[in-house]
C-alpha cells in the first residue's frame, strides 16, 4: 500500500535464471516506508538476499519495478522534474542505500580509518580532515575509535562487522540494507552487532534486514516479511506473525526455528 512516507515501492519484482526455469524472485510486491525496520525471514534459497540485492541493483531484476523516491530504478533512463530524459546514475543511487554484507568486505590492506574515509573522499569529494572527523565520531559511537589505525585482520569478526556498518553510515545513506549481517559471526559476537543495529532503528534509520536472528526480527522490526520459493507469502506486525502465523509455510518454518 502506498503511503505519503513511501521510500521504496517494489511491484511485481522478478528475477529469473536459466530462461525462467529458476525463479529466484517471482512477483514480489512490498512498500518500504521512511523509518521502517523490515526483517526479511525465510528458508535458505527463498530469495531473501536476491530481493535485498535487487533494491540497489546489485542484482538486475528480470521484471517488475522498484520506485525509489519517485524514480523507477529498474529502467536505465527516466524523466526528471523538468521533463527531460536522463540516464540513471547507479553510483549516485547506491550512495543513498548503505549495504552491509555477511562477510564485511573491508579492504584488508587499508586501516579501518582509511576504509571509512575512502568513499566519502572519492565519491562525495569530502576533504580528508572532514572525512576523518566524521569517521572517528562513528567509530567512537560503536566503541572502535581506539582501533582506527588497526587493519581488518587485527579485529574480531564482531568488530569488523561494526566497522562495516559505520563505513556504510559514513556515506549518510537514506536507507540501510543488511544481508545476514551476523551469520558469519561466532555466537558470542552476534549481540554486539545487533546492539548497533538496534540503536540505528531507535534513531529512525530506514532498514531492511535479511536475518536468521528471530529475536531481533520480533523485537526490533516493525514489519516482518516471510519469503519462500521466491514469493512473499506473508507480511505484517512481527509479534502478530510470530504468535499467529496464517500461512502454512510460515507455520512450518517457525516450528523449526523457534
Amino acid at each position: 500500500m502506498e503511503t505519503r512516507d513511501s521510500m521504496i515501492r517494489v511491484s511485481g519484482l522478478k528475477k529469473h535464471y536459466k530462461g525462467g526455469s529458476i525463479k529466484a524472485l517471482d512477483g514480489v510486491t512490498v512498500d518500504i516506508n521512511k523509518g521502517d525496520v523490515i526483517a526479511v525471514i525465510g528458508p535458505s534459497g527463498s530469495g531473501k538476499s536476491t530481493f535485498l540485492r535487487s533494491l540497489n541493483l546489485l542484482e538486475e531484476p528480470t521484471g517488475g519495478s522498484i520506485i525509489f523516491k519517485g524514480i523507477d530504478i529498474t529502467r536505465k533512463k527516466y524523466k526528471n522534474a523538468e521533463g527531460k530524459t536522463v540516464k540513471l546514475n547507479i553510483d549516485e543511487l547506491r550512495q543513498k542505500m548503505g549495504m552491509v554484507f555477511q562477510h564485511f568486505n573491508l579492504f584488508p590492506h587499508m586501516t579501518i580509518l582509511d576504509n571509512m574515509t575512502l568513499a566519502p573522499m572519492k565519491v562525495k569529494g569530502i576533504s580528508k580532515a572532514a572525512a576523518e572527523k566524521k569517521a572517528l565520531e562513528l567509530l567512537d559511537r560503536v566503541g572502535l575509535k581506539d582501533r582506527a589505525d588497526a587493519y581488518p585482520i587485527q579485529l574480531s569478526g564482531g568488530q569488523k562487522q561494526r566497522a562495516a556498518i559505520v563505513r556504510a553510515l559514513a556515506m549518510e545513506p537514506e536507507v540501510m540494507l543488511f544481508d545476514e549481517p551476523t551469520s558469519a559471526l561466532d555466537p558470542e559476537m552476534v549481540g554486539e552487532v545487533l546492539d548497533v543495529m538496534k540503536e540505528l532503528a531507535e534513531e529512525g534509520m530506514t532498514m531492511v534486514v535479511v536475518t536468521h536472528e528471530m529475536g531481533f526480527a520480533r523485537e526490533v522490526g516493525n514489519r516482518l516479511l516471510f519469503m519462500a520459493e521466491g514469493k512473499l507469502l506473508e507480511q505484517g506486525d512481527p509479534k502478530v506473525l510470530f504468535d499467529h502465523p496464517q500461512n502454512p509455510r510460515l507455520q512450518d518454518f517457525l516450528s523449526k526455528v523457534l
